[in-house]
């Protein structure tokens, strides 16, 4: 059975537009193919920022590590388990502040293990989650994704490159604080509907 691997960020819960972008998506996805669904709340904030403790404890060979240093990196253990095992990711993330919201840079932070996700070989880093698709669904107040402005699409697209994952869409709905917010909007879900077939 194939797994999706459904992320949310979006601290505004069920009125948040990404989270309902993505809902869209991951619910199409799986009758399509009878999936099951994990899904990861960023926006639950019990995700720890990386610090030289854990940083140490997720690098420590598995046998290797201390108990406090398997307690530590239990969460990334977990984490990088739900990549592993999805066949698909779906990301509804929100701009925040022309970026991603700290959660999801947390996130990336624990998943992002040499030896385990990526690993550094002579020709530079080369990342292990090949053979995954995955789906950013965006929603912004007022930055135009793919312009100048928007620093949150390039660098998760580039991050999940880093860690193998190359096959990514993005749709967006950008610049719904706007007059035809409401058009952005519909025109975002028709896309997701479209591809969740």
């Amino acid at each position: 059975m194939p797994n999706i691997l459904h992320i949310t960020a979006s601290i505004r819960g069920q009125e948040s537009i990404s989270r309902s972008l993505s809902n869209t998506l991951v619910d199409g996805l799986a009758k399509q193919s009878g999936a099951k669904i994990v899904t990861r709340d960023l926006a639950d904030n019990d995700l720890p920022f990386i610090d030289a403790e854990r940083f140490a404890a997720n690098l420590a060979p598995h046998a290797d590590r201390t108990a406090e240093q398997q307690e530590l990196a239990s969460i990334a253990d977990t984490l990088i388990a739900e990549l592993e095992a999805a066949d698909t990711i779906v990301l509804g993330i929100p701009v925040y502040n022309f970026s991603v919201p700290a959660t999801v840079k947390a996130w990336a932070d624990l998943v992002a293990r040499a030896g385990t996700t990526f690993a550094y070989t002579a020709d530079g880093p080369k990342g292990l989650l090949e053979g995954k698709k995955a789906y950013i669904t965006v929603a912004s107040g007022g930055t135009a994704i793919g312009s100048e402005a928007d620093f949150m699409t390039p660098w998760l697209k580039f991050f999940l490159g880093f860690i193998g994952i190359t096959d990514v869409k993005v749709v967006a709905a950008d610049g719904i604080m706007g007059q035809d917010g409401n058009d952005k909007i519909a025109a975002a879900t028709a896309q997701v509907e479209q591809l969740a077939g």
